[in-house]
């Protein structure tokens, strides 16, 4: 974990705002949003198809731009910062897990789980160190040297998790992490959350249309016309 975090909370937006322009017609996807998740955390938000969910998601991790509002994650405003300081950022204190794992073909898992290492410039042998143990954390000791196409729908998403967490990242931000992935995969993916956050005390904030998994974060909410409402 960073030690050199001190705020309690993990990743919080004020009065966050988003508006499309289309033409001349403005579609306002997002009002005044406010969250703040504290450290450990595990918060889902859920919603239907356009309410926003993932557009909010994009925000939180200062891979979009908000129209008004700020985004703070270890109480720095990504809002202000320079497009390399988000990087930085980004990749020192966030995760990222999506529906689809966009892994690269080309690399073994152990190479995929290791990019975000490589951005960082770390030294190989720390790299592969580091990169095995986050792969037999989340089982697939026995898959490291295998390439993408040779693992199975709920091994991919594993070896997804496993670069999202490489870093020790103050907060996950998983978009539908559970969506492509049978019930007995998708039980899985969601106590390796529930793990990390118990070991790390690593926060999630989770986007899923599935409520009874929603109903397993300590708190849930819903996106209903542009505004974050707790259920």
């Amino acid at each position: 974990m960073n030690n050199e975090v001190q705020s309690e909370s993990a990743i919080a937006c004020e009065n966050l705002g988003k508006v499309y322009h289309d033409g001349v017609a403005q579609i306002e996807v997002l009002r005044d949003v406010n969250l703040t998740v504290p450290r450990g955390e595990l918060v889902a938000i859920v919603g239907n198809s356009g309410s926003g969910k993932s557009t909010l998601l994009h925000l939180l991790g200062g891979l979009d731009q908000p129209t008004s509002g700020a985004v703070k994650v270890a109480g720095k405003n990504l809002v202000t910062l320079s497009e390399n300081a988000k990087c930085h950022l980004r990749n020192h204190y966030l995760g990222f897990v999506y529906q689809f794992h966009h892994l690269l073909p080309e690399f073994t898992a152990l190479e995929n789980v290791g990019m975000p290492l490589l951005i960082r410039k770390m030294s190989p042998v720390e790299i592969t160190e580091k990169s095995a143990h986050i792969l037999d954390l989340v089982g697939l000791k026995n898959r490291m040297t295998h390439k993408i196409g040779e693992l199975s729908g709920g091994e991919r998403q594993r070896v997804a998790i496993a670069r999202a967490l490489v870093t020790n990242p103050l907060c996950v931000l998983a978009d539908e992490p559970t969506g492509n992935l049978d019930p007995r995969n998708a039980e899985k993916v969601l106590q390796l959350f529930f793990d990390l956050q118990h070991s790390s005390q690593t926060s999630v904030v989770m986007v899923t249309h599935d409520m009874q998994i929603a109903q397993k974060a300590q708190r849930t909410f819903a996106l209903e016309e542009g505004s974050l409402i707790r259920v």
